[in-house]
Order: C-alpha cells, then sequence, then structure tokens
C-alpha cells in the first residue's frame, strides 16, 4: 500500500517513542515539564522527526498540520468542508473546515 494511501505516516519507522511525564502535585509541574523537554531535545537527533498524531495533544494546528504533512492535510481538510463543515467532530487534533 501507498504512503500516500493512508492519512497518518511513518508507518516505516522501526520503533515509535512516546514521552509520557505524569505526577500529582501540581507544584512539581514546572519540574516535570522540563524534564520531558529535556529528554525530548536529547533524543531528537536520533528522531526521523515526524509526529504521530495520537500521540499529539493541545499543541496547535502546526504541529497537526506537520503531523500529516501538507498534502495529506490539505486532502483532509477538503473531507472535512464536505463531510463536517460545522466541525462537530473537534474534540481531538483538530482539523478545522477551510468553508
Amino acid at each position: 500500500m501507498s504512503a500516500d494511501a493512508l492519512a497518518s505516516g511513518g508507518r516505516d519507522a522501526p520503533f515509535i517513542l512516546n514521552i509520557v511525564g505524569m505526577w500529582m502535585a501540581a507544584a512539581e509541574t514546572d519540574k516535570h515539564v522540563e524534564w520531558v523537554r529535556q529528554f525530548s531535545r536529547a533524543i531528537q537527533p536520533h528522531s526521523t522527526g515526524a509526529q504521530y498524531i495520537n500521540f499529539l495533544g493541545d499543541e496547535g494546528e502546526g504541529r497537526v498540520k506537520a503531523a500529516y504533512g501538507e498534502g495529506k492535510f490539505a486532502r483532509l481538510v477538503a473531507l472535512k468542508n464536505k463531510y463536517d463543515p460545522k466541525n462537530l467532530f473537534r474534540l481531538n487534533q483538530n482539523i478545522r473546515p477551510a468553508v
């Protein structure tokens, strides 16, 4: 199957890494966010640079667009325009309709 046949890419990568930081005390937020960011920067040279869409949180449209790539994102916007122009399905890594 062609890589363009599927919305998400990177299926040829030998592995996937998801960095998850979790904590209970709000006072520890800065500490835990920082170690996640440091680890992410440290591992970046060994990364393809691709993003797996289901691992993204509320990081904005730019990261969602980058995860799909320009061409796939444009096709998904066209589908959204046709089937969900009022953006009912938006509580995820949202693709906003252009209409």
